[in-house]
């Protein structure tokens, strides 16, 4: 029987991190390193694949976190998504880095629903508001992502979960979450994958041409 192989890549963030599923196992590497995501993404992904035991003729797609966040990492996220989906002869799966945040308050936490907020320099952060969907990862709650000033960010609440480093530039402008927080939390390439999976089943991949970065900024 044929291997159902996804390599992920997430740079969006001060995180540098890579994962391939290879049948329900998930085997992944991250690490934080500023300035560094362009020397370290490409030989991490070797070795991450080099321990799942696969190649490149494996690769049945790849996912990337689309953003938003730091410029410079979403386009090394997505550049590299469509030259892996070019060299592969494969197809892409964006995803939101958003999405992955909250996805890992999940995984980590137990969190059913999650405010996920990146700091997004000049006084604002970059957010969404997610709920769990089982083993498709999670969906927006409610309205788009967005980037405000923090004092502008809606939602939140008693049984929200919040997560992102938003949490720790901004933690008393940003609102209430009383399940708990992660400040720290980076957005990881693992966390990109049950969304990828669930969008490749439903046929919601693109072309290596058509690959775009999410910046939310509007001029940029």
């Amino acid at each position: 029987m044929t291997q159902t192989v996804i390599v992920a890549l997430e740079t969006a963030t001060e995180g540098c991190s890579v994962a391939v599923y290879r049948d329900g196992e998930i085997f992944a590497h991250s690490e934080e390193a500023p300035r560094r995501h362009t020397a370290r993404l490409l030989p991490m992904l070797e070795a991450v694949m080099a321990q799942a035991g696969v190649g490149g003729d494996d690769v049945a797609a790849v996912a990337f976190g689309q953003g938003p966040g730091a410029f410079a990492g979403v386009r090394l996220a997505a550049s590299a998504a469509q030259g892996l989906c070019t060299a592969w002869g494969v197809p892409a799966l964006p995803v939101s880095t958003l999405a992955a945040l909250a996805e890992g308050a999940r995984r980590r936490h137990g969190a059913g629903q999650v405010l996920a907020a990146l700091d997004a320099r000049m006084g604002q952060v970059y957010w969404g508001s997610y709920r769990a969907l089982g083993s498709a990862g999670v969906a927006l709650a409610g309205g788009a992502e967005a980037v405000d000033a923090p004092q502008d960010v809606a939602g939140g609440g008693d049984d929200w979960f919040g997560v992102g480093r938003g949490f720790a530039a901004y933690a008393e402008q940003l609102p209430v979450t009383g399940a708990g927080r992660d400040p720290e939390a980076l957005p990881e390439a693992r966390d990109l994958l049950p969304m990828a999976l669930a969008d490749r089943r439903a046929g919601r991949v693109c072309d290596a041409e058509a690959v775009r970065p999410v910046y939310l900024r509007e001029g940029v």
